[in-house]
């Protein structure tokens, strides 16, 4: 597949006038195809495969990582965004997951053609599923090179998107620290998308 990749690059670059030997590009497809095939290595995965042991705890309260950061693709463009995600969860009955799990959940959905607003969605569901957590937050904030390169956003300018689930979806002290833990006060109002 990584061949049918390669040669699809150098014609799509063909057709748009560059002469790949003239240019010294006679390689780039190649490493282009060998880029993408990694930056895609999350396709056709399950969140399920990731968790290995999950862990019992007597821990009532929440369980909070914060700035996992993460590289993804646009699938419109197919350029690059990139930021970091915040995760906070109520375990249900004490289940817990290794806290390098959640890096690695953020990254096997940043790993494919990708869009923010479904990838808060994916991760906030395979809490709620895989660990049957009791309530979810996600929240991904993001810079999108699709839009700086195209001038239509200034920089600095940061795209966030949030998930709520269960317990954390609803009006409470359990939202209100786990927007704390979000570095929000008491009083932020947030929409469930």
């Amino acid at each position: 597949m990584k061949e049918q990749a390669s040669e699809g690059v150098a014609q799509f670059l063909t057709a748009l006038g560059i002469d790949l030997k003239a240019a010294d590009m006679e390689n780039t497809p190649q490493r282009v195809a060998g880029l993408y095939e990694e930056l895609f290595a999350g396709m056709n995965k399950s969140s399920a495969d990731i968790w290995g042991d999950i862990f019992p705890t007597d821990y009532k309260g929440l369980v909070a990582v914060t700035s996992i950061p993460f590289y993804s693709v646009c699938e419109h463009h197919l350029m690059p965004f990139f930021g970091t995600a915040d995760i906070v969860y109520q375990p249900k009955d004490g289940r817990v997951a290794g806290l390098s799990k959640l890096s690695d959940l953020v990254n096997l959905f940043a790993r494919r053609p990708q869009l923010q607003e479904r990838m808060t969605r994916e991760i906030a569901t395979a809490l709620e599923n895989d660990l049957e957590a009791e309530g979810v937050m996600v929240r991904i904030k993001a810079t999108h090179l699709c839009m700086l390169i195209k001038g239509e956003l200034q920089q600095g300018t940061a795209v966030v998107t949030m998930e709520c689930r269960g317990v954390l979806s609803r009006t409470g002290q359990l939202r209100e620290e786990a927007l704390t833990i979000l570095g929000g006060s008491t009083d932020v109002q947030t929409t469930q998308l």
